[in-house]
């Protein structure tokens, strides 16, 4: 069942969005070579109870931390660490999600460690681009599949690939709601979509094959052939106005 939100549900949506946003820009200022993937955990944990939110994360099916940080050939769910370390050089995804007062927001960055080089760099700014094109699609009249078309089409320009094994999501009052929300697909075909729709828009892209293993810690996917990944995300409501994202300060 795909749930509409009202006018008043958004703003309370847009509130939990800018503390999303906030929180993440927050970490992102922190990376640089030397930290460990402990270190902004705890600093994120530390801020949601500074700005009373509940972290979306911890516990979610036993997920064990309040942010998924996935580096390099890590795709998506990595497990924070102080054992792991950012070296120069390293791309590391940061996916982070809140409840404020019941409502859910949901966003994710990749982001360069020091110096890195040009494969990398090339690959991060496809990703960010490839999620602003599904945006884009998030318009009333448009269909679900539209969204992934847009991304898959952009990223396969450069010889890059869409993961599969996970798609984007409704998000509301649950952290995952209907409907999915996959990163390729046919143009014109699936869900018509609505005003009063939110979407969490995630392209997840690999720099070889988007084929995926999930390590031994149950949690932590990454590419077969050991490329790059990277992961850009937002929280959009589709409006009468076009497409609003809500996890932007």
């Amino acid at each position: 069942m795909i749930s509409l939100k009202s006018e008043r549900e958004l703003d309370q949506m847009r509130k939990a969005g800018r503390v999303v946003a906030q929180i993440l820009e927050e970490m992102c200022k922190m990376v640089e070579p030397g930290i460990s993937t402990g270190e902004l955990d705890r600093f994120a944990e530390s801020r949601c109870k500074d700005l009373k939110v509940l972290p979306a994360f911890k516990g979610y099916h036993g997920f064990p931390a309040t942010v998924c940080i996935s580096i390099n050939d890590e795709i998506v769910h990595g497990i924070p660490s102080f054992k792991r370390v950012l070296k120069n050089g390293d791309i590391v995804g940061l996916d982070f999600g809140v409840s404020f007062e019941g409502w859910y927001g949901d966003s994710a960055r990749t982001v360069e460690v020091g110096s890195v080089s040009n494969e990398a760099k090339k690959l991060v700014e496809v990703t960010r681009e490839s999620l602003q094109r599904g945006i884009n699609q998030c318009v009333e009249g448009n269909r679900v599949f539209d969204i992934g078309h847009a991304v898959q089409n952009y990223v396969e320009g450069f010889g890059y690939s869409v993961v599969r094994e996970f798609v984007g999501h409704g998000i509301g009052r649950a952290l995952h709601e209907e409907p999915q929300v996959p990163n390729y697909g046919p143009k014109g075909k699936g869900l018509l979509l609505k005003a009063g729709m939110v979407l969490a828009i995630e392209p997840m892209i690999n720099a070889g094959s988007h084929e995926v293993k999930i390590l031994k810690d149950g949690w932590t996917a990454v590419t077969v052939d050991r490329s790059l990944s990277a992961h850009f995300e937002h929280t959009v409501a589709i409006t009468s106005r076009g497409p609003e994202i809500l996890t932007s300060l």
